[in-house]
């Protein structure tokens, strides 16, 4: 389990800290700093059946589409994505500064520790997408959530396939070790 304070930091720039994480009374949450370097696209369409989603912009602007609905949202503005809606969202300005909190935090934390791991591996594209579809697998298993279009079933046997795969062949392992990502409790 990473410490407060543990800072990943993306090819690109994007720099995540791990702030706090815990329970109060609305349950466990994870509370994250997003440094966002440069303008852009930082999540496609997509959603979480459990998990609920709050940013709250100190510096910036960063546009989101929230189960249709586009609210652009500056400093001091704090925006939520409630459980099952369909959220993206991109960067407008350089230097954003994004405090988020996911609740419940499910595998969240160790979703971004992988995906960076991936990063700095040179493991992927220039839009940080997995090259090999074994580890897009297991990166869709962290994310806790589905791409909003394709149909769940399809995902799942698509996506749930890939990272079984990477399970039986001993490839997941092998990539969490290479990318010093942990390995899931339910996996260890």
């Amino acid at each position: 389990m990473a410490d407060i304070g543990t800072v990943l930091t993306f090819r690109n720039g994007h720099r995540v800290t791990l702030v706090d994480r815990g329970a109060d009374d609305q349950g466990a949450y994870l509370r994250l700093e997003h440094v966002l370097p440069h303008i852009g696209r930082e999540a496609g369409p997509h959603w979480h059946p459990e998990i609920s989603e709050t940013w709250t912009i100190r510096t910036g602007r960063i546009r989101f589409r929230i189960d249709g609905t586009e609210i652009v949202a500056g400093p001091g503005d704090t925006v939520t994505a409630p459980p099952r809606a369909v959220h993206e969202f991109w960067n407008e300005a350089q230097d954003t500064v994004v405090d988020h909190v996911i609740r419940p935090p499910l595998r969240h934390w160790e979703m971004f520790e992988f995906w960076s791991g991936l990063d700095n591996a040179n493991r992927t594209t220039a839009s940080t997408l997995p090259r090999n579809p074994l580890a897009l697998g297991l990166l869709w298993e962290y994310q806790d959530g589905y791409l909003a279009g394709p149909p769940v079933p399809l995902q799942r046997l698509i996506f749930g396939g890939l990272a079984a795969l990477a399970r039986r062949t001993g490839y997941a392992r092998r990539l969490l070790a290479a990318t010093g990502a942990p390995m899931p409790a339910d996996q260890a």
